[in-house]
């Protein structure tokens, strides 16, 4: 069984390959504004319904940071007809499960349920959308719980604020300076009517994507999308859609900060154009070349070679405005940052100045083929592509078309974007340092 496990992958991965990816779907959009995907697969009885909201860390107040991930917890609360708590109950009751996750631009909900309960995912994230509890008693239960994350993943983790202590120095003006999580300051000072006016903004169907896939019957499944969405008014007011315009880094900047850490670690980040646009896939292509698999530049080098760390990597941000990517080691035992600082950039000089082989670009090629397949392998994954190219680019068909966009990418085109993207006179240089090295 574990043989076919791994074989099926590998199939899909020539199929898709020599043919190209085809995951056809119907999509429609409500009066309401409700922009709505179905692809209809009986490979296994199962269906992930979703609903993506255009909602991230980027569109909060500048004051009121964290709301997005915030109400990624608050709308599991409950609503005018499901009681507090009851939301997961009803899931597991039916076999099936849910999850969320917030990023700097939108906020995604799924249910992946046996197919006879495609009526119960629908329900439940009506309710979300239309009459999810937003009152201080669950927005004080979820507040302690942020809290706690923060204190788990962030504040008492390793370097669990490198991330953030690294986006505030590449951005000054725009709003992806700050975390995903937010300022727990921000949360406590907000009130019921701060969270009230939020979901009132950016939770309605206007703003949304119901992105289902699996074992459904089309024509079916929209009469139960009518039943469930159809009446939800549309939202009232614009959403911003622009934001302040990052300035280039013009000049090395340079900073140290002082943690509860054993071992040095040493952070680059660099101005990068917006996923999509043409250079992006180069990028990614170069970000695999320096940190994914043992075989990475950055790990066969300092890590493996060198031994002057114990963990590298590089990798772009892929968001809906110019972003960053951001390079990093833990120095090993031993070895000074500036040390280390001297090896990274080794690593990235000789891409800018050499031609990568024939034999590494195929198996960049082979890797993104790899990662966009294993992707796609799954009801939820495919819903949550398909929502994701609508969102961002207007076209769900786009996932049958973004292995191209790799394909163009050249050698040179990776070596290019290398010198043009990775400067040492405009990137972000982070010493990350045990506190028993502080002045």
């Amino acid at each position: 069984m574990k043989r076919f496990i791994l074989l099926f992958p590998l199939c899909i991965l020539f199929i898709s390959s020599a043919f190209g990816q085809n995951i056809r779907f119907v999509e429609y959009d409500l009066p309401n504004g409700l922009k709505v995907l179905l692809h209809e697969d009986h490979t296994t009885p199962i269906v992930a319904v979703s609903v993506m909201y255009h909602v991230g860390s980027k569109n909060e107040k500048p004051d009121r940071t964290g709301f997005a991930h915030f109400f990624e917890h608050l709308l599991f609360e409950g609503s005018e007809n499901i009681k507090r708590g009851e939301f997961d109950d009803y899931i597991n009751n039916a076999g099936g499960s849910n999850n969320a996750n917030t990023t700097y631009d939108r906020t995604f909900y799924y249910e992946v349920l046996p197919s006879n309960q495609l009526a119960l995912g629908l329900w439940l994230e009506s309710e979300r959308m239309l009459h999810a509890r937003v009152e201080n008693v669950g927005i004080e239960t979820q507040r302690q719980v942020v809290k706690e994350e923060r204190r788990q993943r962030i504040d008492n983790q390793p370097y669990g604020r490198v991330l953030e202590e690294t986006m505030v120095r590449t951005f000054q003006a725009h709003p992806y300076r700050h975390s995903t999580i937010g300022s727990m300051d921000h949360l406590d000072a907000a009130k019921e009517e701060d969270y009230k006016q939020f979901y009132k903004d950016f939770y309605r169907p206007d703003n949304a994507i119901l992105s289902i896939a699996g074992d459904i019957d089309i024509e079916q499944t929209k009469k139960l999308v009518d039943a469930y969405f159809k009446s939800i008014p549309r939202g009232t007011g614009t959403i911003a859609r622009k934001f302040a315009q990052e300035p280039p880094l013009t000049k090395e900047v340079r900073d140290t900060v002082y943690d509860n850490v054993q071992l040095p670690a040493v952070i680059f980040s660099y101005h990068i154009p917006a996923q999509g646009s043409k250079d992006s896939y180069a990028l990614k292509m170069l970000g695999m070349l320096l940190s994914q698999g043992e075989s990475s530049r950055m790990n066969k080098s300092i890590v493996d070679e060198q031994q002057k760390a114990v963990f590298a990597g590089s990798f772009p941000f892929e968001l809906e405005d110019p972003g960053a990517n951001i390079a990093f080691a833990v120095a090993n035992v031993g070895t000074e940052p500036a040390e280390l600082e001297k090896a990274m950039d080794a690593v990235i000089t000789d891409v800018q100045t050499n031609l990568i082989s024939e034999q590494d670009f195929q198996k960049l090629q082979n890797q993104v083929e790899n990662d966009f397949v294993t992707s796609n392998n799954t009801v939820r994954g495919i819903a949550e592509s398909l929502a994701n190219y609508e969102m961002y680019y207007g076209d769900a068909n786009l996932v049958n078309t973004e292995l191209e966009r790799y394909r163009a990418v050249t050698r040179e085109d990776i070596k290019r974007v290398a010198n043009q993207y990775y400067k040492k006179n405009g990137r972000v240089v982070l010493y990350w340092l045990p506190k028993s090295k502080q002045p």
